[in-house]
């Protein structure tokens, strides 16, 4: 009698606290934030999405009424920096900004410690960067059309830079190469910035660069731009045709950048983290920063978790293929 009244208070206490635990873990929830949050970047303080980060820290961390810090965590890609937010308490207080890096890794690397799409919560897209098909000035076909004639003459003579192993500028490349069905020599720099110095200087013939950095080279002649990698012309250089409406239909290459948190992060943080991000990208002045450096702002539909979950699966599909095709991971 004496072992039955002792379980039945003993699955009364367990009961109580697990509700008090349930309650704890809500409220937590609720209040949540209490102290400053840590925005993991895979790249570099400078670079472009280091950029987009920081851009968006001030404003979220307003609406969230607290700091936002931005961790730059440099190394393999991004790999690096993946594996530490896929191992960081899912709590809310870590976050991590990644470009379209976050679909080619599985392609470009073996045995990753983590899963691009199961390791981490998505929060929402947050913007694109567009690129453009340049050439040096130089170069004598004078609109897209020609330059196909003149790379499926020319062939391995034609030299296309790219900024290293995995680079978007690579990938876009490749993309370009595969949709002509020609081989063309791809010579890989350390970072656009040389690439492009050396497009500049007519050391190479073709190089796939952001608009970030390409657009005032464009508007004063210093290269040749033959094409944008969107499907809609862009308002800075409107007089660009896409290589779409020029015959590639649905040739579309945008640095595409990502806002996750670690996977198991609760769905109440999340929809806070969200609606900071929605918030600060529709804010006047983000928007305008964000168009005077030429990138663009995504759909409200792509701002949502689910948006972003979606975006990340096709790009995987799109860009395992090509990367596996090339052999660039060997």
């Amino acid at each position: 009698m004496k072992f039955k009244k002792s379980l039945i208070t003993g699955i009364v206490a367990s009961v109580a606290a697990s509700a008090l635990l349930i309650s704890n873990t809500a409220m937590a929830q609720k209040d949540w934030p209490t102290k400053s949050i840590t925005l993991i970047v895979p790249f570099a303080a400078g670079g472009p999405t280091d950029s987009v980060a920081r851009l968006i820290a001030v404003p979220m961390g307003q609406s969230l009424g607290q700091t936002i810090v931005v961790e730059n965590v440099n190394g393999a890609g991004g790999t690096i920096a993946s594996t530490k937010v896929a191992r960081a308490a899912p709590d809310g207080y870590t976050i991590y900004l990644h470009h379209m890096g976050m679909a080619t890794a599985n392609a470009l690397y073996d045995k990753l410690p983590y899963d691009p799409l199961t390791s981490f919560e998505p929060i929402g897209q947050v913007a694109d960067v567009p690129m453009v098909l340049l050439a040096k000035k130089d170069l004598p076909p004078k609109t897209f059309k020609e330059l196909e004639a003149y790379i499926k003459a020319n062939g391995a003579k034609i030299t296309m830079a790219n900024a290293g192993p995995g680079a978007v500028s690579q990938l876009c490349g490749l993309l370009f190469q595969s949709r002509l069905g020609v081989k063309l020599t791809n010579v890989p720099y350390k970072g656009t910035g040389p690439a492009l110095t050396d497009l500049l200087g007519g050391q190479v013939d073709l190089l796939c660069d952001q608009t970030t950095q390409t657009i005032p080279y464009i508007k004063d002649g210093s290269v040749k731009a033959y094409g944008t990698t969107t499907l809609k012309r862009l308002p800075a250089i409107p007089n660009v045709p896409t290589l779409d409406e020029q015959g590639l239909k649905g040739f579309e290459v945008k640095v595409w950048h990502g806002l996750y948190a670690p996977k198991g992060t609760p769905k109440p943080i999340l929809d806070k983290l969200n609606a900071a991000l929605v918030k600060a990208l529709n804010s006047p002045d983000v928007q305008k920063r964000l168009a005077d450096s030429n990138i663009d702002i995504v759909p409200a539909q792509k701002m949502t978790p689910a948006g972003l979950k979606a975006h990340l699966e096709a790009e995987i599909n799109k860009w395992g293929p090509v990367i596996r095709k090339s052999n660039i991971a060997d």
